[in-house]
């Protein structure tokens, strides 16, 4: 790429343990700058190899931060039917940085508009196959979720922020978790909660039976850097 970029963290906490179990790692500018300025840079026939690029650096930090959890990574959706080479690029970054390919988790997000579900269900079982996890982000924001759930059953859903806002006190929005948590259950899918910025959404979910959150209700994104997440969250 003819332009730099870097990433910043943001912890995923299992909320049973109080402990962080992964990272994501967010597209930024070098100095921290959005990730809209990065990815302005990026014309339409370089989307692959930015992708690529992306796993790559952000596999590269990982390690150089130490990273001792999970790391989850955002597969751009215009690349994803490219992705036979992108695997095992990423498995040779993952075996060279000694991050362990079980602790790479692949987020796409179900907003993305891609029609051929079974090709794409392919490459997650082609990602699993080679021993990485996959999660469908933003759920519940697009229309392909439940049809998704029917051909693939991923590691994890992310449920997307417009579903838990203010859950603590909507009665639809508590029926659908509900529903969606019966539904992982059953799948032996777990569930996140992304987007928490309230205790009360926090202690809403958790007695639930929500385990994994993220948000900024836990820690806001570090650049460059894995944020502590201090233990009077968790309170109840």
């Amino acid at each position: 790429m003819d332009f730099e970029f870097s990433f910043a963290f943001q912890p995923i906490v299992n909320a049973r343990t109080q402990a962080v179990v992964s990272f994501e790692a967010l597209v930024r500018g070098p100095g921290g700058e959005p990730s809209s300025e990065v990815f302005s840079k990026v014309h339409r026939g370089e989307l692959h190899q930015f992708d690529q690029a992306c796993q790559s650096k952000a596999i590269r930090m990982a390690s150089r931060l130490n990273l001792q959890t999970q790391l989850n990574i955002n597969l751009l959706p215009k690349s994803i039917f490219q992705n036979g080479q992108n695997i095992r690029d990423t498995l040779q970054v993952s075996l060279e940085s000694g991050f362990p390919v079980e602790n790479i988790v692949f987020e796409v997000s179900e907003t993305s508009k891609l029609q051929d579900y079974r090709r794409m269900v392919a490459i997650f079982k082609t990602n699993r196959e080679f021993g990485f996890k996959t999660a469908i982000d933003d759920f519940g924001m697009g229309y392909s979720g439940l049809l998704l759930l029917v051909e693939y059953q991923p590691n994890f859903i992310k449920l997307d922020r417009a579903l838990i806002a203010d859950i603590h006190q909507d009665n639809v929005r508590q029926t659908i978790v509900q529903a969606m948590g019966n539904i992982c259950r059953q799948l032996d899918i777990d569930m996140m909660a992304e987007g928490v910025e309230k205790a009360e959404e926090y202690r809403w979910l958790h007695a639930a039976g929500v385990n994994l959150f993220q948000g900024y209700y836990f820690a806001e994104p570090t650049f460059e850097a894995l944020a502590d997440v201090p233990a009077r969250v968790f309170i109840m």
